[in-house]
């Protein structure tokens, strides 16, 4: 079995035995640096990351193929890549960044399997009288139309 193919079924094995984690990234080089970003339904600790690291470390032998593995969380700053990534942070605040070059900066209200709906807080003219008032607005933004999409991380 090629050395990729190895580390794909090792992997996959070490997720199985922690269903809440998942896969965002698997790279790896021409020198044999394996780089896997991982994160969590409850997020990923420290211990969940050795443990992925061990069980592929420890089925591999380095005489036969020298290799170095780097086993890390996806981060706070880490744009979403995955549904399951957008359905785990509804009720936090996004940044998102469409194809059509717009931004928003909302609250993840929704997340289905093809679109997620953002709210945010607008002041607005009273449609009757003077002033303004305070409205919510909500919109709905296919996956397919997000170019980025970041966690915005708020300091109470």
């Amino acid at each position: 079995m090629k050395f990729k193919e190895n580390i794909q079924k090792l992997l996959a094995e070490a997720l199985s035995l922690q269903p809440d984690l998942f896969l965002i990234d698997l790279h790896i080089d021409d020198l044999s640096r394996v780089q896997v970003v991982l994160d969590g339904d409850n997020g990923v600790s420290l211990e969940q990351c050795i443990k992925v690291s061990r069980h592929i470390e420890h089925q591999l032998d380095r005489e036969v193929h020298d290799f170095s593995l780097e086993v890390s969380s996806a981060g706070a700053t880490h744009p979403l890549q995955m549904v399951r990534q957008y359905k785990k942070n509804i009720g936090r605040k996004l940044a998102v960044h469409t194809i059509d070059n717009d931004n928003f900066k909302a609250t993840l209200a929704q997340a289905d399997d093809d679109q997620i709906t953002l709210e945010w807080k607008a002041r607005e003219p009273k449609p009757i009288g003077k002033g303004k008032h305070t409205v919510v607005k909500q919109l709905q933004v296919p996956y397919n139309q997000i170019e980025k999409a970041t966690v915005q991380i708020q300091f109470k």
